[in-house]
């Protein structure tokens, strides 16, 4: 054989090769459970995105919202020690500290129980991907929280098939070491419009709605958060000024946090945080 002819044929062997490698997607990431306890799942590359800093605040902020907190902290106790707990949906209005619950309580309870305790996130659009995730976390020497946020499905949307067998799993069952968190605005998961037009659709209307809606009835604790009132606001109000020595005299911080929550349209968590961000700024007092 020519060089010229061996050199074509080593060119189109790399092309082809490369074409494979592409078709493939990304090879699978060796992932390290010893850099962090904080993680974000990667479904096309099967990885476990190591979070250095997350985003969150200390249990003791957390205000307005005790008869949850204490419930969701005995049951990622009794996980994390080993013992039987429930996967647990937190819905109810925006802004009340749904996720910052499920992160703080895992940072405090793993402080606590000195347990190798992780928190793995996933993203809403990667749904689908919770079997071929609950299978990799299967059997590691980790006890595992699978959290997702703000957690809702739409009209033609069949990724929640995948969540009720991640929560039920299926015939092999859920890993002992796992347990599955989610927030939503939404008991049920789905709008109601939707399951009503399941129901006026279907050859059997109830068998139709009871598909959707035992989605929800997979979580055995549901934990419901409403909207505050005042003095709980500015409960937030005064924990959050006073764990950043925030001086500032009461009667005008109060003043200031309602006419915020006035501009805001309501008041919640995330109101009472955006304020304390504001006036932090304005004192130039660093609050990271």
């Amino acid at each position: 054989m020519g060089q010229k002819k061996y050199d074509a044929l080593i060119a189109e062997i790399r092309r082809l090769t490369d074409a494979v490698e592409r078709l493939a997607g990304p090879a699978a990431v060796e992932n390290d459970w010893a850099v962090a306890d904080c993680f974000v799942w990667a479904p096309t590359r099967q990885h476990l995105q190591p979070i250095a800093r997350p985003n969150r605040v200390a249990l003791s902020l957390i205000r307005g919202v005790d008869h949850v907190r204490d419930i969701l902290h005995e049951n990622t106790s009794r996980f994390a020690e080993g013992f039987p707990a429930n996967n647990v949906l937190l819905w109810g209005a925006r802004g009340m500290g749904k996720s910052s619950l499920v992160k703080a309580v895992h940072e405090d309870v793993r402080r606590e129980s000195g347990v190798s305790l992780k928190l793995v996130e996933v993203h809403r659009e990667d749904i689908s991907s919770l079997p071929v995730l609950l299978d990799m976390l299967k059997g590691v020497d980790h006890r595992v929280i699978v959290f997702c946020d703000d957690l809702s499905f739409d009209h033609d949307d069949t990724a929640y098939k995948s969540l009720k067998a991640a929560l039920d799993g299926g015939v092999e069952g859920r890993p002992d070491n796992v347990l599955f968190y989610a927030t939503s605005n939404r008991r049920h998961l789905l709008p109601r419009h939707m399951m009503e037009n399941e129901q006026s659709t279907a050859i059997n209307p109830s068998e139709a709605v009871e598909e959707k809606v035992s989605l929800s009835d997979r979580f055995g604790l549901w934990l419901g958060f409403h909207k505050c009132s005042q003095d709980d606001y500015l409960k937030m109000i005064d924990g959050y000024a006073a764990h950043f020595n925030l001086d500032m005299d009461p009667e005008k911080l109060k003043a200031e946090a309602l006419e915020w929550a006035t501009t805001r349209g309501g008041r919640s968590g995330r109101v009472a945080w955006q304020y304390i961000q504001d006036l932090a700024g304005r004192m130039r007092v660093r609050i990271g």
